[in-house]
């Protein structure tokens, strides 16, 4: 797929599994199962599906999936398998070596933890780091609710190191890129849109996590402000089934991108290959 000056390439970094209870907070789990079935568990499959934009001058990598960094206990706890952002972009005919940007929608583990190897190191040298700044200020001193949900060994070097470049709200970053900032999930996460005026495609990050999610009231139990996330949802999803978007899914196992309907709610439709 190609849009505007970069070609668009979706990036496979692993699967991983979250319960499902807290993945679809209050609606109860007969509604969800189908779509998302539990394991014994009560995980849900999730994908760590990265965005690679590559242009003529620069190529941007969007997330990081989970990385290397937890022991053998988490991993059985997450059901994870899954590579380095590196090795993934390899298997996917991707130099990782000619990344230029890395932008980070939020610092949460599943999105930030390959931004870093286990001893510190950018994953990425040679590139810059995007992140909103008020999600690294969030990030740095989270709250009891989402603590969890960080681990400081996949930035903290980078902000130490001066690595990221902090942005303040939406902006541009390239000709025809730029991010929309959401505050619901987490402070701060940030959503790369690429158009060239035909053709539109959103990353959704955590605000639309998979295309169940897609229905207004499935809003995870882990955002801090679900209600900010509803309206956000609302304005967006409105905007994209309007515009005829492409919504690219990070962690939706069985559907990589797909245009949104309008009809008496939000629903998936037809599937767009990447």
């Amino acid at each position: 797929m190609r849009i505007g000056a970069y070609e668009v390439i979706a990036v496979q970094a692993g699967t991983f599994g979250l319960d499902g209870g807290a993945m679809f907070g209050v609606v109860p789990r007969v509604l969800w199962a189908g779509t998302n079935p539990p394991d014994d568990h009560n995980r849900i499959a999730m994908c760590a599906r990265l965005l690679v934009l590559r242009g003529p001058e620069r190529t941007w990598l969007v997330d990081t999936g989970l990385g290397d960094k937890f022991d053998a206990k988490k991993n059985a706890i997450y059901a994870y398998d899954g590579m380095m952002p590196d090795e993934a972009l390899r298997a996917a005919d991707v130099d990782p070596d000619g990344i230029t940007d890395v932008l980070l929608t939020h610092l949460h583990f599943d999105h930030a933890g390959g931004a870093t190897r286990t001893d510190g190191s950018p994953t990425f040298p040679r590139a810059r780091y995007h992140v909103q700044r008020s999600q690294l200020e969030w990030a740095r001193d989270p709250t009891a609710k989402d603590r969890g949900s960080f681990r400081p060994d996949d930035f903290l070097p980078l902000y130490r190191e001066g690595r990221f470049r902090l942005m303040d709200g939406p902006g541009k970053l390239d000709d025809g890129l730029e991010v929309v900032v959401v505050d619901g999930h987490t402070p701060g996460m940030q959503l790369p849109k690429l158009s060239d005026g035909e053709q539109t495609l959103l990353y959704t990050a955590d605000l639309v996590p998979t295309t169940t999610h897609l229905r207004l009231p499935y809003v995870m139990a882990y955002d801090n402000n679900p209600l900010s996330t509803l309206e956000e949802k609302q304005r967006i999803l409105s905007q994209a089934a309007r515009e005829g978007w492409t919504l690219f899914f990070e962690h939706d196992v069985n559907c990589t991108a797909c245009r949104v309907v309008e009809e008496g709610g939000f629903g998936k439709g037809e599937e767009v290959t990447i």
